[in-house]
């Protein structure tokens, strides 16, 4: 049985439709919580077509993102033993249990959820498993919210400015390019609180 190849084709079909951003915001919004097919899918279809609202198109994605892993943060924190079952089912448990130990202190959570817009763990497994462990919110959101809008503000950077194949080199370099933005966001977060001590 074929699951993922039609949901693909599908979300194609819904770039081009005329409500485009209306089905990213709620595609964004249902990936964050159990949707399996990520909005970069429709996103860059979308932004290739209309470069010039490149960046319009990943706010878009990203407003309905944070509407998402709030929601999944919610059912971690309040309905966890409804949702277990499916974590285990769809073979997640042992790396929603790692997380939770992460989520369980809040810099190495927040630093978890950095990391986890870059890595192939789909996203709402780490929102959660930070509802799960009570992760203070303001620490849950910072993290999510800055791991999501660096992926999705990368991946429409890559589009406006290197068109198609900017888009199929973002698929491949993915990884390194991921880990380059976070240290460099670690790198001015490190300077910011350092300039504060000493200035």
């Amino acid at each position: 049985m074929k699951l993922f190849k039609p949901l693909y084709e599908r979300v194609l079909v819904w770039a081009a439709h005329p409500k485009a951003p209306a089905i990213l915001f709620t595609m964004s919004v249902c990936e964050a919580v159990f949707f399996p097919i990520a909005p970069e899918v429709m996103l860059g279809p979308m932004a290739l077509a209309r470069r010039d609202r490149a960046y319009r198109f990943a706010a878009v994605s990203l407003g309905g993102t944070v509407i998402g892993m709030c929601i999944g943060y919610t059912l971690g924190y309040f309905a966890l033993d409804l949702l277990m079952p499916l974590i285990v089912k769809f073979g997640y448990a042992s790396v929603f249990h790692d997380i939770e130990l992460k989520a369980s202190d809040p810099m190495k959570g927040f630093i978890a959820l950095c990391i986890g817009g870059f890595v192939p763990i789909p996203f709402k497994i780490f929102t959660l498993a930070s509802g799960a462990v009570h992760m203070p919110f303001l620490a849950f959101f910072a993290g999510a919210t800055i791991a999501r809008s660096s992926r999705v503000f990368l991946f429409a950077s890559v589009i406006k400015f290197g068109g198609a194949k900017g888009e199929a080199m973002l698929h491949r370099w993915i990884e390194p390019v991921g880990w380059f933005v976070l240290l460099l966001l670690a790198a001015i977060v490190g300077w910011l609180v350092w300039r504060g001590m000493h200035g």
